[in-house]
């Protein structure tokens, strides 16, 4: 029952519609993040003290992997789209290949240190429930992003 709610909640939030295109993305992002937490809150069944400790471990290891991808990676792929790939000469195309390695390398230490603070706050089971529900989370708002086109 607590899935419909949530799932009555996303249809209700995305039916609203908003102005200038920087400020829309800004909101829908606060509002997917919003369903994000009410849906794994729902899945994980957190006791109070371990949600007291989880969710700001989560919030920041998720802020942090969004800096991540979409500043760091995202130079490179615009590098990628804004230069003709047969351009490129060999020690550029090499310095970008570095700059995604970097990139790459610091989003994996990320999720390493973030899965070690997570065993000490969730048993595994949990930590299991949560990776499920995050992909679970994620598959719905993708069909629910196909259904819309």
């Amino acid at each position: 029952m607590k899935l419909s709610k949530i799932l009555s909640l996303f249809f209700l939030l995305g039916s609203v519609s908003f102005y200038g295109q920087q400020e829309s993305m800004k909101n829908k992002k606060q509002q997917i993040h919003a369903l994000k937490i009410a849906f794994l809150t729902s899945e994980l069944d957190l006791s109070p003290k371990e949600a007291n400790q989880f969710w700001p471990v989560y919030n920041a290891f998720d802020q942090q992997q969004f800096e991540i991808r979409h500043q760091k990676m995202k130079v490179c792929k615009n590098e990628i789209n804004a230069t003709a790939l047969n351009k490129l000469s060999e020690k550029e195309a090499l310095l970008l290949l570095d700059k995604i390695e970097s990139s790459e390398e610091e989003l994996y230490r990320l999720r390493k240190k973030y899965q070690t603070d997570l065993k000490q706050i969730l048993p595994a089971i949990k930590i299991l429930k949560l990776k499920k529900s995050e992909e679970d989370f994620n598959r719905k708002l993708l069909r629910q992003y196909r259904a819309k086109k």
